[in-house]
Order: structure tokens, then sequence, then C-alpha cells
């Protein structure tokens, strides 16, 4: 009972929790003042580091993406279980290619037997999928001061325009739908953090692997 307890009490600390940085976002994503500041702040630290000045935006976007994701990536990848997460699918798999046999099959025992062990298979995917949202709020307070600064650093530049393959002029604060400077860090970001992450899982399995050798001599 007391075990039960304490479970709901982290929980419900975790929804505030990412409730609050949520609200955070938005606060940040639509007061101008607010993000100013907060991005000025962290420009303190960030800028004399790869800020270059507003020479070479292009570059200072480039670091500044690989850097977010490698930060909030790595924070992720020490509280996530890759070998538990990759059994725990895979067993999801089984159970439902299973039960989709039995249905075919018309085999009601079967077929009950299973959907009394669903829940206790569904809990399972639900515990992965709320440890990954306990990292969430973590990642968040990650990226959200970084891209405060990122849009003081853009807005703060004498000039938005640079050079890509298909234009000479690409305006940064160009609107299609987000600003271009959300886009190009997309562009960054994205096949770095996939990079990185198959990189991490990749050691997580080998290193799970080589465990299970050493106990097997």
């Amino acid at each position: 009972m007391a075990e039960t307890k304490a479970t709901d009490t982290k929980a419900m600390t975790s929804r505030m929790l990412l409730i609050f940085v949520f609200i955070l976002a938005i606060f940040v994503m639509f007061d101008q003042d607010l993000r100013k500041a907060l991005g000025t702040l962290v420009g303190y630290g960030l800028e004399p580091l790869w800020g270059f000045s507003g020479s070479i935006p292009v570059v200072t976007l480039f670091i500044t993406g690989a850097f977010m994701t490698f930060l909030s990536i790595t924070v992720r990848h020490f509280f996530t279980n890759y070998v538990k997460q990759a059994e725990s699918q895979k067993a999801i798999g089984a159970f439902n290619k299973e039960m989709k046999q039995a249905r075919l099959d018309n085999n009601t025992y079967k077929l009950k037997k299973m959907m009394e062990q669903q829940p206790k298979i569904m809990q399972a995917s639900m515990a992965q999928t709320t440890g990954q949202l306990k990292l969430m709020p973590v990642t968040m307070l990650i990226i959200i001061p970084i891209f405060a600064w990122i849009a003081v650093f853009v807005g703060d530049l004498d000039s938005t325009l640079i050079t890509v393959p298909w234009s000479n002029s690409a305006d940064l604060n160009a609107s299609f739908l987000f600003p271009s400077w959300i886009l190009l860090y997309s562009l960054i970001s994205i096949p770095v953090g996939q990079l990185l992450s198959r990189g991490l899982r990749y050691y997580s399995f080998r290193k799970r692997l080589n465990e299970l050798k050493a106990v097997g001599k």
C-alpha cells in the first residue's frame, strides 16, 4: 500500500513538472520580453564560445544544434534501458501476433487466456512510455533556454541573409510556417540526433552482449 502511494506521488510530481515545463515553453514562445531575457542570459555562456560575433551564423546554428542534441540525447541515454526496452517491444510484438493468429483460427479458449494476460503486457508497455515521459521535462529544460538564445542571436544579426545551394540571399527570418532558422536548425539537429542515438543504442547492446559472454565463460 505504501509502495503504491509512493509510486502515485512520484507520478503526480512528474506530471506537475511536465505541465510546468510546457507552460514555461508557451510563455517563452509567445512572450518576447521573457524570451529575450532568457536568451540573453544563456548568451553570456554560449556567445563567447561559438557566437563568432555573428559573422558566420550558419556555423553558429550548426554547433548549437549539435550541442543541444548531444546534451538532450546523452541525458536520455543514461536514464533509458535500451535492452529492456527492446525486450519489451519484442514481447509485445510476439503477443499481438499470437493474439491475431488466435482470432484468425477462432481459438476462443486461447483468445480468452491471452485477453487475461493482456493487462500485464500493456502495463509493461506503459511503464516504458512513462519512463520516456519522465525525461521530457529534463530535456525541455535544456532545449528551451538554448532555443531562446538562438532567437535572440538571430534577431541581433546585422544581416540575416545567408547563401545556400538554392539561393544567394536566403533570409533566416523568412517564415514558412516556422522561421527559416528553425528549419535550418532542424536540418542540422535531426541527422545528428539520429546518428548519436543509434550510436549510443549500439554501445548499450554491445556492452550487454559482452556482459553475457563474460558470464557464459
